[in-house]
């Protein structure tokens, strides 16, 4: 008996230990991406902390259901922690450039950082968009059925079931150009940033557009990455452009769970860029395909590096060479804590500044006449890189292109092939349909994709369409 009592307590002491040393592990992820997710939330915003506590946060994973926030508006930070007391995580908000998570970073040189911002433009409230944020919505074209597209875009608002989590925040539909819909959540309103996750990857590749133009990089080099320079190390030989095409051949984990890459990076991570630099190669370059938040920070860096080296070099750039001349005037990019732009995930737009980034794209990268991106850059960015098995990756764009031997096998069966699109978690989505001349936008914290059918939503948008 006393044996088995023995047997039985280290049984329960060991699940004790991995309990603890899971918690102790994981909690860290759970706190920081609560402190960084509320403080933008609260500052860039302008939401209430509880609410975004209980309708975005706590439902994405079950650790988050111990965590204890505070607010603290006179030093515009928020910090996290588990239980109320474990592993402490702080976001400090700076105007210009938004929330960021003090990871191995004293607040004071996050302060230092925040320095030689350009101050953003407002917009023109009088004009008509896409000039302005003037919205008219008699008058629509004759091919479209008015009443029909109100009803889709009331239902993508309605939850169907009592435990259902859609939460949509935001519908924007444009056509020809010209807003011909558009619909918000209760306690959101048109001039509500909202995170693009994913999305902001679409717009780092704008970036890297913008300096090809000016001749200050070339994608068919080897990427300038400071870690890379040995002769002798394989990374040395990945192309910029073979980043781009999520094909460079690094290990990367993009899978968001603790112990995993994704996690690790965007939570844990003082420079995002270089725990995705320091990854071996897993396959040659352009051997493989697979989707890499990881990557796209290095090229975030490479941006940033070009430019100077500072966040005011990048911050300052992104809104004189691209958002303000596109109108974007609501557009952040957030830092990391060693002062570079997270590309990959951290871009906070209204979604009539989301329409206006898939007008820009739809029309080649010209805006007003002029063009912005070099000729050929948005063909260069929506052509499907060769491994992609389903022809649905460009040059961090989402295409629905179908398989190169069998089409009707794409990511959308049911949506045109020449459809471009910026993806993000929660299901953000900025569709681009170049032949329907047509760009939709939705917006939301949706925990389930069995709560949303995206497809279905975007396809009844565009039957509304008669083109």
């Amino acid at each position: 008996m006393k044996k088995i009592l023995w047997f039985f307590g280290i049984v329960i002491i060991g699940l004790i230990g991995f309990c603890i040393y899971f918690l102790n592990a994981a909690m860290p992820t759970g706190t920081g991406y609560s402190a960084k997710y509320i403080c933008s939330q609260v500052f860039l915003a302008e939401r209430d902390p509880a609410v975004v506590f209980e309708n975005d946060v706590k439902p994405t994973h079950p650790l988050f259901g111990v965590i204890k926030f505070k607010v603290n508006r006179d030093t515009k930070t928020v910090t996290a922690k588990g239980f109320g007391f474990w592993s402490p995580m702080t976001a400090v908000y700076r105007d210009g450039c938004g929330c960021t998570l003090a990871v191995d970073t004293p607040i004071e040189e996050l302060l230092n950082q925040s320095k030689g911002f350009i101050p953003q433009q407002q917009p023109n409230t009088q004009r008509l968009w896409p000039a302005g944020e003037g919205v008219n919505l008699n008058n629509i074209p004759s091919e479209i059925d008015s009443n029909k597209l109100k009803s889709v875009i009331e239902s993508a608002f309605e939850e169907p079931g009592s435990d259902t989590q859609r939460n949509t925040q935001a519908v924007v539909v444009v056509y020809k150009d010209r807003i011909i819909a558009e619909k918000y959540a209760d306690q959101f309103s048109p001039s509500t940033p909202i995170l693009g996750w994913s999305m902001s990857k679409s717009v780092t590749n704008a970036l890297v557009g913008i300096l090809v133009k000016d001749k200050k990089l070339d994608i068919m080099k080897p990427a300038p990455v400071s870690a890379w320079t040995d002769a002798n190390d394989p990374r040395s030989k990945i192309l910029l452009d073979q980043m781009l095409r999520m094909s460079s051949g690094l290990e990367f984990q993009e899978v968001y769970a603790p112990f995993k890459d994704a996690t690790k990076m965007l939570y844990n991570s003082k420079s995002m860029a270089d725990y995705a630099a320091a990854k071996p190669l897993r396959t040659e370059p352009d051997n493989e395909w697979y989707y890499s938040s990881g990557t796209t920070n290095i090229i975030a860096r490479i941006i940033r590096d070009t430019l100077g080296g500072t966040l005011s070099d990048v911050t300052n750039f992104a809104r004189t060479r691209l958002f303000d001349r596109v109108g974007m005037y609501s557009a952040i990019i957030e830092p990391d804590a060693s002062g570079s732009l997270v590309g990959s995930s951290y871009m906070f737009a209204t979604p009539r500044d989301w329409a206006r980034f898939g007008v820009f794209i739809k029309n080649d990268g010209i805006w007003n006449g002029q063009r912005i991106l070099p000729a050929g850059w948005v063909k260069y960015s929506t052509t499907p890189t060769p491994m992609a098995p389903k022809g649905e990756y460009g040059a961090q764009f989402w295409l629905n292109a179908g398989n190169k031997d069998n089409v009707s096998d794409k990511y959308f069966p049911s949506l045109p092939s020449d459809m471009i699109f910026l993806h993000g978690f929660n299901s953000q989505i900025t569709a681009i349909f170049p032949s329907k001349n047509t760009v939709i936008v939705r917006m939301g914290v949706t925990h389930s994709k069995a709560d949303w059918d995206e497809e279905g939503f975007i396809r009844q948008v565009l039957e509304c369409i008669k083109s």
